[in-house]
């Protein structure tokens, strides 16, 4: 029974939405970072091979690509340090939250963070618990840090402003691969459209992947849906899809973070302090 009761404490004072939001995060991120990565390899690949024969066309371009790719890393390492960061800012204050509303028996840590928090000091009795006092200082002081959502959820939320950003721009090689692709699919269906077959391209140049003196720049007729039908077409389409979806998800993951900041902010200010907004 003790340890069923334990489990139970933990489950009642467990942070869902901050479970959910940060299991979100980690699938949103890997299928940016890794999807990304192998998309941006994959068209680097196309481009080179198909789309221009000299190295001083696309020599910017693959500079670009290898910029990304390396921004794809710092991405990863800073959304699983945030996402961390988070989970641990909503077990404190949720624990906090819980304490107010006599929930579940919150513990040291979440003591102490209450106290930050909501301004109270809850004293301990004198009977020779060192151990734990001193871990009370500790979680306090940790409490200091953690115990402000109000920063949290500023934070968090220029960064979901900035992810939109990223989720446009991931959405860009997505539309310019579907357009080819639907290109292609007219070619193979010559009856569904008056114009000539060989007057159908895909022009690298016209969406700014390669200069205007590239040559040749574009693909057509045959040849392009030759391109289509290769493996390393439908991969590299396909990741950037998987890279869209996953930049959406975060995007999910950041929007729930910031509900349940705001909600634990609002609950220790009102019922903490009494503040009125």
């Amino acid at each position: 029974m003790g340890l069923l009761d334990c489990c139970a404490r933990c489950l009642v004072g467990a942070p869902f939405a901050s479970l959910v939001a940060t299991g979100l995060c980690f699938l949103g991120v890997a299928l940016f970072c890794g999807c990304g990565h192998e998309a941006l390899t994959g068209t680097e690949h196309l481009i080179e091979t198909y789309f221009s024969k000299n190295y001083q066309d696309y020599e910017f371009l693959i500079d670009v690509i290898h910029d990304f790719q390396y921004a794809i890393y710092g991405v990863a390492a800073f959304f699983f340090l945030f996402g961390a960061l988070l989970l641990a800012e909503g077990f404190y204050t949720t624990g906090a939250v819980r304490q107010i509303f006599g929930d579940y028996k919150t513990t040291i840590c979440g003591k102490g963070l209450s106290a930050t928090v909501t301004g109270g000091h809850k004293g301990r009795g004198s009977r020779g618990h060192r151990q734990a006092h001193s871990l009370e200082l500790v979680c306090h002081c940790l409490g200091k840090w953690l115990g402000h959502p109000d920063k949290f959820v500023g934070i968090t939320y220029v960064l979901a402003i900035i992810w939109l950003l990223v989720l446009a721009c991931s959405a860009v090689p997505v539309y310019i691969y579907f357009s080819t692709w639907t290109t292609c699919n007219s070619i193979a269906n010559p009856s569904k459209t008056s114009a000539s077959i060989g007057n159908l391209c895909t022009d690298a140049r016209m969406y700014g992947v390669l200069p205007w003196n590239a040559s040749p720049g574009r693909v057509c007729g045959q040849s392009l849906l030759s391109i289509c039908k290769t493996a390393e077409f439908q991969m590299t389409f396909h990741l950037f899809i998987a890279a869209f979806v996953g930049a959406a998800i975060t995007l999910v993951a950041l929007l729930t973070f910031i509900i349940a900041a705001t909600y634990n902010f609002a609950v220790l200010k009102l019922m903490g302090r009494g503040t009125k907004f």
